[in-house]
């Protein structure tokens, strides 16, 4: 099968459909494409993270937020459930591994990413569990009715969500980090030690400095050994390690790429007509002036609508301040900028443990470029206008320092 369109999308998710959606009220009478590997039409990776939807206090169908007839309705064709194997920018092609091909006068890369899977044989079996798609989260809601006890692996989003929604679900959990604290790759002591004691004051119990060696058990696993001996039992296994990006298949078209795939400021690759969107898009911010990846929900979707209009024509550079938040155990945290903790930057520190809540603002060349907050969300506002608008803070480091300073004057 041979087609040809003048918008194809890879990703179906909200950078793919709001690209399509961008274009299709872009031009009216365009051939689009949307084309996904996973079996589904559109539908909310949010409610993914949510406890109360994995224990069915959601209705199911609240996870849909496209249906199928959204796409005939808009002319878009659209091709679940479809692997891609190989670009070729020179003919304008998208090859596939059924055999068909669907050449493109303009391709956009909403490919997103996959859940790193632990690398020994013995994780593959019956209870252990990743969190990324539809599917997976099927299989841990299925699951979760009849466990017992629950090990949660990995220091980041999925293992926080997880531990409330297994103790939500009356299940004794086990937290396993193999960092010093709890996100120590991206905040300080501080920062793990507020989480990790929400964590346990929530009925987790938490081990860190922890690597698994073994998954127990025969067919279904029974629990886990760590590398000094000890042994935790558990028939509910939820693994959350990081990502990866399915750029593999790209490798032979000459497309550059670095952890994902690298884009400028207008989110166009060095290829040809072809840009790139969401969790995979590696791309300059002009804000920070430097390649970032954002991945989170509300960036994959601004991605989409900029990505779309610079396909339609337009040159917008994308700017715009990424945030994440999430809230579970008695304590909320945002993450919003470039949170990275290089050596070319400073920090600033808001609160402390003794007042239950914490902010880290971070500092590159007298601007603030990122901040991570702890039950302090409120200022969540002002911290990204002072990102945006690039504000010279150099003469209010002490005030910024001082909790009870209201950030929203130092915006102009």
């Amino acid at each position: 099968m041979k087609k040809s369109y003048k918008y194809l999308i890879m990703g179906g998710g909200v950078a793919g459909t709001t690209a399509v959606q961008t274009l299709r009220q872009g031009e009216t009478d365009a051939s689009i494409a949307l084309v996904t590997d996973e079996p589904y039409p559109f539908y909310s990776r949010l409610l993914l993270s949510k406890p109360n939807f994995f224990l069915g206090k959601v209705p199911f169908e609240n996870i849909w937020l496209r249906k199928e007839n959204w796409y005939q309705e808009n002319r878009i064709e659209f091709f679940p459930g479809k692997t891609s194997l190989v670009l070729d920018p020179v003919k304008k092609m998208v090859g596939f591994s059924d055999g068909s091909e669907f050449s493109y006068q303009k391709l956009l890369l909403a490919i997103g990413s996959r859940a790193n899977r632990w690398p020994n044989p013995d994780a593959q079996k019956k209870g252990v569990y990743y969190l990324r798609t539809l599917d997976d989260a099927k299989f841990i809601m299925e699951a979760v009715k009849t466990a017992h006890r629950a090990i949660l692996i990995g220091g980041g989003f999925v293992g926080f969500e997880m531990c409330e929604m297994v103790r939500m679900a009356g299940l004794p959990a086990t937290l396993l980090v193999r960092e010093n604290f709890f996100w120590d790759f991206l905040w300080d002591a501080t920062s793990g030690h507020m989480l990790e004691a929400a964590l346990e004051r929530g009925g987790v119990k938490i081990f860190t400095k922890a690597t698994v060696k073994k998954f127990l058990g025969g067919e279904a696993v029974s629990g886990v050994e760590l590398d000094d001996g000890t042994q935790l039992l558990a028939d509910l296994v939820i693994i959350g390690i990081g990502v990866n990006y399915p750029i593999d298949w790209l490798e032979s078209s000459g497309l550059k790429t670095s952890r994902g795939i690298l884009a400028n400021e207008h989110l166009e690759t060095n290829l040809p007509d072809v840009w790139t969107a969401g969790d995979v898009a590696e791309y300059y911010d002009p804000i920070i002036c430097e390649q970032v990846m954002m991945g989170n929900w509300v960036n994959a979707q601004e991605h989409g609508r900029t990505a779309a209009n610079n396909m339609l024509g337009q040159k917008r550079p994308f700017r715009f301040v990424s945030f994440y938040t999430t809230q579970g155990l008695g304590i909320s945290i945002a993450f919003v900028g470039d949170v990275r903790p290089e050596p070319d930057r400073e920090v600033i520190y808001r609160g402390g443990e003794e007042l239950n809540f914490y902010a880290r603002l971070l500092v590159k060349n007298d601007r603030l470029v990122g901040a991570t907050m702890i039950n302090r969300t409120a200022e969540l506002g002002a911290i990204s206008k002072l990102i945006e608008k690039n504000i010279n803070i150099s003469d209010k480091v002490v005030a910024l320092g001082d909790p009870a300073f209201d950030l929203k004057t130092l915006i102009v």
